[in-house]
């Protein structure tokens, strides 16, 4: 073919592309009829209930929302019906397809486009006849609440580059998995997304993953994966940038296939010797970008061959079990200097953060939060421009803070809370801090060892979303400087020694700006404005100050917590008009006087309300029945009287009910027992009477069972053995009848810990009888482990089945008619601390066991019929006060003065034996004394008698010294004589001067 003919056909072609796409341009893409017919049997299956499909309708389904046609041919080729709104958001239900996906989807058969992610498929299982589409590029049904198995013909869709099926995390793992060999038809797969799907029953998984080429990104996030292979064979997939196997039960050291493909490191030596690019391959074995394996178990020391993944820009192993220095980790890491995220939050890491930090200058992230890294910050963090967000949040740094950190122009948030550092803040931390939003700067020690010092007219750099500065130095003054921040919405200065008043200006520019404000645990001086509107719904926290004067009452307020402080008064009537968004209330520990006001059960929206340690007095409001979210009552403490209003037991959302210490009578209400979420009852010393409900065993939430010092009288019902969460039953002080049930033992509560979303609710007041005094309980309440049914009428045994309940506290019984023996088994309770089975008629031996408490430090026994000796040993050696066992006459022994007949016995044989042994050294002294004076008389005697010198020698030295003693003996008689005639003279003449 000749040049010319070539250059004619281009031109034609040419032209026709031109042709064909002016009238692709201008002709209207029309919907193939069958197409348009499986689109309609398709929205036919599906419940619409915000009209997202309402555009289907008419002939050209091209147009209708959701759809694209090829421009040529007019097939559909893509199928996205993804919901707007994420599933976090206010209007996802509502927009949120329903139904079932009709298999006539498959007359679609050049559809490679399929999306119906953040529906709602209601549990209902994938359609296996996805797989059958053999062009589908991208399939996309993630929260789409999807259920059951996996349909393994998935694997048939060998185009397939996009899968996502991640399902919801809270829907306890709807969609699972039994074998994951179907992916390897997948062939073509570059993204693989099945978060969220219970995979714990796969073994081979990484297996399968391996066996797919071309994969770029894998996130198995909580999988219930469990098995982690430290070493592959061979890895194939060496493309892969991102890897996120966070929240899984893997329990390992880091595997070494992540960073240790063949023998990465003589690659990265040979490759330093090259002038040109490098290899290929070499960059594929480094293509890893992000690697997240947060939330595990895995453990060990961190290998420094991490920098050798080159490319690295994110790792994140937050919440694991890594320990050791991280020195030489850092240094590796610092080699490479890509990596912009690095978040060790929550492991074992210890030791000091080493200088070549300040090498990995393009760190945007460095969260090290609730590890052990003490010491200083390194002052090279300073080199760090490109740092946004620095957290050393929960870590003993006991170093100080450098002022380098005042070259970071980018930081946005900068987290120091719960720390130990030591030192002065000044403002040279913040010279060029700009960008700053969020500054977080709080110490755990009592010390307050860390000043925040800053001049009274300093103007910060920063504009700040969020301050929270406590339990360090920051008074006496209050921070003036915070008067510039008008981007402020939370401020909190928590326990940071401000003793002065506010300033003038503080609560307008407040109700201006702030949204939640903490000035707890201060001594701030004044009183507050009566009246104030804050332009946001605020949260306000004054607690533990010095406030005094009238309540504020102030519109637009959430959460208002006044308690600790010294405002007096009268609660307003109006409350409720005034502050109708208020949802928690304390105003505990002051000093409020009058009643409840009746409009206070009209705020509907109350979650908390808490007015203990007042002097309110009264009744109760009738009608509570309007506070259907309130979850805590506590009015403990105070001069209220009258009945309790049965319309309490409406509150179905009741969790905490403290009627204690006040005068309210009459009997328990039944309404009481539609209260079934409550966890903490407590009607503690009041005036109640008739019988302990039987259906307080239907509250099987309950912990805290507190009804001591009432005039309760019937027997116990064994209902409350059902109470298996129980941690605290104090009945003590009532008129009580009958035997104690014996399936108190079945209180599992005294065994296992209490729950730990319990440990941080507001959990009242309570006061405990334990170790032998009254102790008041309030923060840790929920921790203790007793029971008290002491100063009741209560009779029978003590029933051996108290012996299985382990980690019983205190078991007081006292001051009953209690028979029988202690039970043998007593031994078991070994977290026991308050024994007192005092006042009552038990009779046989201590048993041995008793000894075995490690931890008893308190033990009455005292007035019963008890006998035989004292058991000693242990912990029991220490209890040697004799009132613990007064009042039980057939008791001997230690501490007692009382000997038991064996010691008797035993003393007199000694006796016996002492005598014997006495008379025979007696006689052993007289033969030693004898035979040393004959031993010494011929050892010098006899010695002169043979020897006439030595006996002359003697002789004259015992003339000599004769002598000398009689002319001092003569001498000093006269000098004495001399002295007693003189004085008798002066006597003398003192009396005759008298006379």
């Amino acid at each position: 073919m000749d040049k010319k003919s070539i250059l004619f056909q281009l031109a034609f072609l040419q032209f026709l592309s031109g042709f064909l796409t002016f009238n692709s341009m201008n002709v209207q893409i029309r919907c193939l009829q069958i197409e348009r017919k499986v689109l309609l049997d398709f929205k036919q299956g599906l419940t619409d209930p915000s009209g997202r499909l309402s555009s289907w309708v008419g002939e050209e389904c091209c147009q209708w929302d959701g759809l694209t046609c090829n421009n040529l041919t007019g097939h559909v080729i893509k199928l996205d019906l993804r919901n707007p709104f994420q599933s976090d958001e206010a209007g996802h239900q509502e927009s949120a397809l329903r139904g079932k996906i009709n298999s006539s989807l498959l007359y679609l058969e050049y559809l490679d486009y399929l999306d119906l992610s953040l529906n709602d498929f209601e549990g209902s299982q994938i359609p296996g006849f996805i797989g059958s589409f053999r062009s589908l590029n991208y399939l996309n049904l993630s929260h789409a609440k999807f259920g059951g198995t996996i349909p393994p013909l998935l694997g048939n869709m060998s185009s397939l580059h996009f899968l996502d099926l991640h399902a919801f995390s809270d829907s306890d793992h709807l969609l699972n998995a039994k074998d994951l060999h179907w992916l390897t038809g997948l062939s073509s797969l570059e993204y693989l997304d099945l978060g969220g799907i219970d995979l714990g029953s796969v073994v081979n998984w990484l297996d399968v993953v391996n066996m797919l080429p071309s994969l770029l990104e894998l996130r198995l996030q909580d999988c219930n994966l469990q098995n982690l292979p430290h070493s592959l064979p061979f890895v194939n997939f060496t493309s892969l940038s991102v890897i996120d196997l966070s929240r899984n039960l893997f329990n390992s050291p880091m595997p070494a296939w992540l960073f240790n493909i063949t023998n990465l490191e003589d690659i990265l030596f040979s490759a330093s010797n090259l002038t040109g690019p490098l290899p290929n391959t070499l960059t594929n074995i480094i293509s890893l970008q992000h690697l997240d394996l947060s939330d595990q178990f895995l453990e060990g020391l961190l290998p420094s061959s991490l920098g050798n993944l080159w490319k690295l820009r994110s790792l994140i192993l937050s919440s694991n079990n890594f320990s050791g220095n991280v020195i030489e980790f850092v240094d590796s890491l610092s080699r490479n200097n890509s990596l912009e995220v690095l978040d060790l939050t929550q492991n074992k890491f210890y030791g000091e953060l080493p200088v070549s930090l300040g090498n990995l200058t393009n760190l945007r992230s460095l969260v090290l939060g609730q590890n052990r890294f003490w010491g200083s910050l390194p002052e090279t963090i300073g080199s760090l421009s490109s740092l946004e967000a620095i957290s050393m949040f929960g870590n003993p740094t006991n170093g100080s803070i450098p002022e380098s950190m005042g070259q970071l122009s980018k930081l946005i948030v900068m987290n120091f809370g719960q720390t130990l550092w030591k030192g002065t803040i000044s403002e040279r931390h913040f010279l060029n801090l700009t960008r700053l939003e969020n500054l977080e700067i709080s110490s755990t020690s009592l010390k307050k060892s860390l000043n925040f010092n800053v001049g009274s007219q300093w103007n910060p750099p920063f504009k700040l979303k969020s301050i929270i500065l406590a339990h360090i130095q920051a008074g006496p003054m209050f921070p003036e400087w915070v008067q510039t921040q008008n981007d402020l919405t939370r401020l909190f200065l928590n326990d940071i020694e401000i003793s002065s008043t506010l300033p003038d200006w503080f609560w307008s520019w407040c109700s201006q700006h702030i949204d939640d404000l903490d000035l707890a645990h201060n001594q701030i001086r004044g009183t507050l404005p009566r009246s104030l509107h804050f332009h946001y719904e605020a949260n306000v926290y004054l607690i533990s100050n010095q406030f005094r004067g009238p309540l504020p009452m102030w519109s637009n307020v959430r959460r208002l917590y006044l308690w600790g402080n010294s405002f007096s008064g009268l609660i307003p009537e109006n409350i409720s008009e005034i502050m109708p968004k208020l949802r928690d209330l304390d105003l505990s520990e002051n000093c409020l006087s009058g009643g409840i006001p009746p409009s206070i059960v009209n705020l509907r929206h109350l979650n908390t309300l808490v007015l203990s340690f007042n002097h309110l007095s009264g009744e109760l409001p009738a009608d509570w029945s309007q506070l259907q979210h309130l979850q805590v009552l506590d009015v403990s403490n105070n001069n209220l009287s009258g009945t309790i209003p049965s319309s309490i037991g409406f509150l179905h959302s009741l969790q905490l009910l403290s009627l204690s210490n006040n005068k309210f009578t009459g009997k328990i209400p039944l309404s009481l027992q539609n209260c079934t979420g409550l966890w903490n009852f407590d009607l503690s010393e009041n005036r109640l009477s008739g019988s302990i409900p039987a259906w307080m065993g239907n509250i099987t939430s309950l912990l805290i069972l507190h009804l001591r010092s009432n005039f309760l009288s019937s027997e116990l019902p064994t209902q409350l053995c059902h109470l298996l969460k129980l941690h605290v039953l104090d009945l003590a002080d009532n008129n009580l009848l009958g035997w104690i049930p014996q399936c108190l033992g079945n209180l599992s509560g005294m065994i296992s810990d209490v729950p730990p979303e319990f440990v941080h609710l507001y959990q009242g007041h309570a006061t405990l009888v334990a170790k032998g005094r009254e102790l008041e309980y309030s923060s840790t309440l929920s921790l203790v482990k007793t029971i008290d049914l002491s100063a009741n009428n209560l009779t029978g045994k003590v029933p051996e089945e108290i012996t299985g309940l382990l980690r019983l506290g205190t078991l007081n019984l006292s001051m009953n008619h209690l028979t029988g023996r202690i039970p043998p088994m007593i031994g078991s309770l070994r977290w026991l601390e308050t024994l007192d089975l005092s006042k009552n008629q038990l009779s046989g031996t201590i048993p041995s066991s008793l000894s075995m408490i490690s931890s008893l430090s308190h033990l009455n026994l005292s007035y019963n019929n008890l006998t035989g000796k004292i058991p000693l040993g242990n912990q029991l050696q220490t209890l040697n006060d004799p009132s613990i066992y007064e009042g039980n006459p057939g008791l001997c022994g230690d501490p007692l003065k009382t000997k038991c007949p064996e010691d008797d016995t035993s003393s007199e044989s000694s006796e016996e034996g002492n005598g014997e042994n006495e008379r025979f050294d007696i006689l052993w002294f007289y033969f030693g004394v004898a035979s040393g004076f004959i031993v010494g008389f011929w050892a010098v005697c006899g010695a002169m008698l043979l020897n006439k010198s030595w006996r002359q020698k003697y002789f004259k030295f015992i003339d000599e010294r004769k002598d000398k003693a009689c002319v001092f003996i003569a001498v000093t008689l006269a000098h004495w004589q001399g002295r007693m005639k003189s004085i008798r003279n002066r006597d003398r003449q003192a009396t005759f001067s008298t006379t």
